[in-house]
């Protein structure tokens, strides 16, 4: 396993201008030892130290090994040998990104692992890369998860100031616009499109127990409704410009039957056949659901290295608000009657019967259970990628647009492995479902909409990006008093 990440000199050099560089190392810092292999007739350690103080991050490299420290020019494998040895690290626990064939050289001479990257980008992607392969796509994206840049926020606020209006006069706009500056960074920020909305559909063994009057098969026959563009989601997606890829992570149902065998659409990395009965044991082991989180992460990196600029978070799956209630009930603490709602309509009876399902299910559930051990008992395969989805989304600096309750189940459980997603996160509704209400609490999250919804698919959350490029186009487009010549009166005599 990586524990070591060494980088070279030309990437110290471009640090500063590199988008999000700065950013990546800072992340990496919390989880890796950090260290610089210099070539001394390029820069001097000294210069090193100087480059990397431009961006904060000189405190965060505990090494620097240069070239006249060995008496062998950069690159060369005595370099990052020396590096490692300060460092106390072995090479086979080591990755050295660089950006020629000579580093690559280099780092095979020496024994350890190597990630190509390019003067004029983020090392962080080269540096995932790596990790997806050491620890999985979950596990790379939470190294990389950065906070948000309070800088970028100051900024932003500090604009919306000067801009012609009162003072805080367009509300949740403002809160908004600050929020996605401090999020990607920049100010003014990058407009939340073109956006793209994940579905990640999968069954639910818990059917069984009657909990929705709907048959599991409804599952794929809403997938190729999907598919074919006929759900509200892909009308709602259509209106705004956002995409729509759905995600097979465990359909029970055979969808080559359905008609959607090679649409560009759907993704096919079902870890299983649906989940088992969480009403009779755990819903899947936690192989599956760590698979099913990296799955996740996976298509987040995938959509935003497609030019998504926001996320959105879909899913489909009979029964699973009976999943998703369940474990809001164990990352809350609440009891299963004020979060079990009547998910697809079920009546009384129907209502007592699901709420029934999930406390007997939180009984089984240990009382220390952590996030993945309470989505492998009591969640779903789609929730337990969506969790992965938004941590992936985070780490790439996007917002990521989170609708109902299923998405909310999914939050709490990224959220209570990794708090620090919470700031990429924007409520994009609220369901009507008392779930989603306790997650939002919990939380402290205030949705952008409350439209009386219920259906899920992301169909909240897409509604919400016309207010969040409301937000972005404020600060991008609305005169200043400055520019409009207009002296601005204080709130206090006007």
């Amino acid at each position: 396993m990586i524990t070591t990440i060494l980088f070279g000199t030309t990437l110290v050099h471009a640090a500063r201008p590199v988008d999000g560089a700065a950013r990546s190392l800072r992340a990496l810092a919390g989880r890796y030892r950090l260290g610089v292999v210099a070539d001394a007739a390029v820069m001097t350690g000294t210069q090193v130290r100087d480059a990397l103080a431009a961006t904060g991050l000189t405190d965060l490299v505990e090494v620097i090994a240069r070239s006249s420290d060995v008496g062998a020019a950069k690159p060369d494998p005595h370099g990052i040998r020396h590096a490692l040895a300060q460092l106390g690290a072995e090479p086979g626990e080591a990755l050295f990104v660089g950006d020629t064939t000579a580093d690559d050289e280099a780092a095979q001479a020496a024994g350890v692992r190597f990630a190509y990257t390019q003067p004029d980008r983020d090392p962080g992607i080269a540096v995932r890369a790596a990790l997806t392969l050491d620890v999985g796509a979950y596990a790379a994206a939470a190294a990389l998860l950065a906070p948000i840049d309070p800088a970028a926020a100051a900024g932003a606020r500090a604009h919306l100031e000067r801009l012609t209006k009162p003072s805080g006069s367009l509300g949740r706009l403002e809160i908004l616009g600050i929020q996605l500056a401090a999020i990607s960074g920049v100010d003014p920020p990058p407009l939340p499109s073109p956006a793209a909305v994940a579905i990640f559909a999968a069954d639910h063994g818990v059917v069984a127990e009657g909990v929705t009057p709907w048959p599991r098969e409804v599952t794929a026959a809403m997938v190729a409704n999907f598919v074919a563009g006929g759900a509200a989601i892909n009308v709602l997606a259509r209106q705004v410009g956002a995409t729509v890829t759905v995600i097979d992570v465990g359909i029970a149902t055979d969808l080559d039957a359905m008609g959607v065998i090679g649409a560009p659409a759907l993704l096919r990395r079902a870890v299983r056949a649906g989940t088992a009965n969480l009403a009779a044991g755990p819903a899947m082991s936690l192989a599956e659901a760590r698979i099913a989180r990296d799955i996740g992460a996976e298509i987040a990196t995938t959509l935003v290295s497609a030019g998504a600029r926001a996320l959105v978070t879909g899913d489909m799956g009979i029964g699973n608000t009976t999943a998703a209630a369940a474990v809001i009930a164990a990352l809350t603490g609440q009891a299963a009657d004020t979060v079990t709602g009547r998910g697809t309509g079920i009546d009384d009876e129907g209502l007592r019967r699901k709420t029934d399902v999930v406390g007997a299910a939180l009984r089984r559930l240990p009382s220390d259970a952590d996030p993945l051990t309470v989505l492998s008992h009591v969640g779903g395969l789609e929730i337990a990628a969506l969790a992965g989805f938004i941590v992936g989304a985070a780490s790439h600096r996007v917002p990521v647009i989170v609708d109902g309750v299923v998405s909310g189940a999914a939050l709490l459980a990224a959220h209570a492995d990794r708090p620090d997603v919470l700031p990429y996160v924007i409520a994009g509704h609220r369901s009507t479902e008392p779930g989603a209400t306790a997650v939002l609490d919990r939380l402290g999250l205030d949705p952008v909409l409350d439209l009386g919804m219920r259906l899920g698919e992301g169909t909240g959350g897409c509604l919400a990006l016309n207010i969040l490029d409301a937000a972005a186009r404020i600060l991008h487009d609305m005169a200043t008093f400055e520019a409009a010549r207009i002296t601005p009166v204080n709130d206090a005599t006007s």
